[in-house]
């Protein structure tokens, strides 16, 4: 008798069992049955409610299969893109330090942000910091310049170009070189007869030899040939030496290379005189404007290697220095000059 009413309570437990399984299939498959179109409903208990537009969120959920809850304007600050079943809008983003804000948020677009000028961030990449654009070595020229989206793109210079270059400016400086030694060599090796010559050239000079004294005619001709030969000398010297503001003339030690290592020098120039200065050796507005989304340094160096490509052979130190001068920045010349000396890429030509 014990075993049979255990046999019926087994089978009592085990329907119950079958019926609560049931149940839940049943609840579970009306579930699963529920099917909102994706981009135009969203599920709401066992129904689809039709999205709310761009600019709102649902504050309270439809009643009735395919239709439309209550939706609301986002607040200042908010934002939703698309059509959406959301509960509340979305946050507007707000751009780092080292970014800059391109369009502001509004309640249908999020914030949009850039890099910085002078920093970039690849667009395939996440873009956790903005990273600093490159700057091309000094064996190296700029094919494309950095942008918010692109780092600076470089390529080596041509070594035979390069060789050419040097030749064509180291051979014309050690030929003026050469021609103002001999001038100078000439004129204190020029004998002087220690004649004591007149105010007036038509005047006699004399020449006092021992007890006697023997008066010798020199006529108006041999007077204006020493001054032809002065006249000619002149328009060299002029050329060299004339209207320099500083005292002394510098000269490189290694030809171009010595101009090109004093580049980064001229960061300490006094940033509100950069246009004027590059105006005043010669750069047009154009090239001038084409460097303004760089660094105030980097922007420095670029115009200078745009400078050093149009004077090419002509390119000098010296008139750098003079423009600085001339432009009122003689403690930022001095600077220069004293950087120049001291890392050995230029000397005083009379030293």
């Amino acid at each position: 008798m014990r075993y049979i009413i255990f046999l019926v309570l087994l089978l009592l437990n085990i329907s119950h069992l079958d019926l609560s399984w049931a149940q839940g299939s049943i609840k579970n498959r009306s579930s699963r049955d529920v099917s909102c179109r994706e981009s135009l409903e969203y599920e709401h208990g066992d129904i689809c409610c039709l999205n709310c537009p761009a600019g709102t969120y649902v504050k309270t959920a439809c009643v009735t299969a395919s239709e439309k809850g209550e939706c609301k304007t986002c607040e200042f600050d908010t934002f939703t893109e698309h059509e959406n079943g959301l509960q509340k809008c979305l946050s507007c983003t707000m751009c780092r330090i080292d970014q800059e804000t391109t369009e502001k948020c509004t309640i249908t677009q999020n914030t949009k942000c850039k890099c910085k000028q002078g920093s970039f961030c690849l667009p395939d990449q996440a873009c956790e910091v903005c990273k600093k654009c490159s700057r091309c070595k000094e064996d190296e020229e700029t094919v494309k310049g950095c942008t918010h989206i692109s780092n600076t793109v470089c390529r080596k210079r041509s070594s035979s170009g390069s060789s050419i270059s040097v030749t064509f400016i180291v051979v014309p400086i050690i030929a003026m070189l050469a021609c103002i030694l001999s001038i100078v060599y000439w004129t204190k090796s020029k004998p002087s007869k220690g004649a004591v010559t007149s105010r007036s050239p038509r005047e006699m000079v004399k020449i006092c030899m021992g007890d006697s004294e023997e008066v010798i005619e020199e006529r108006q001709n041999d007077q204006n040939s020493k001054i032809d030969d002065d006249s000619q000398l002149q328009p060299f010297l002029e050329q060299n030496y004339a209207e320099r503001e500083l005292s002394r003339r510098l000269v490189p030690l290694n030809g171009e290379e010595s101009l090109k290592k004093t580049l980064d020098f001229f960061e300490e120039m006094d940033v509100h005189y950069h246009n004027r200065f590059f105006r005043f050796i010669g750069l047009s507005d154009n090239s001038i404007k084409s460097t303004d989304s760089l660094f105030p340094e980097d922007r420095v160096y670029e115009l200078l290697k745009i400078w050093m490509e149009k004077e090419g052979l002509k390119a000098d130190f010296n008139s750098l220095i003079e423009a600085l001068v001339y432009l009122g920045q003689r403690l930022s010349a001095e600077n220069i000059v004293t950087k120049a000396i001291s890392n050995g890429y230029f000397k005083y030509e009379d030293e």
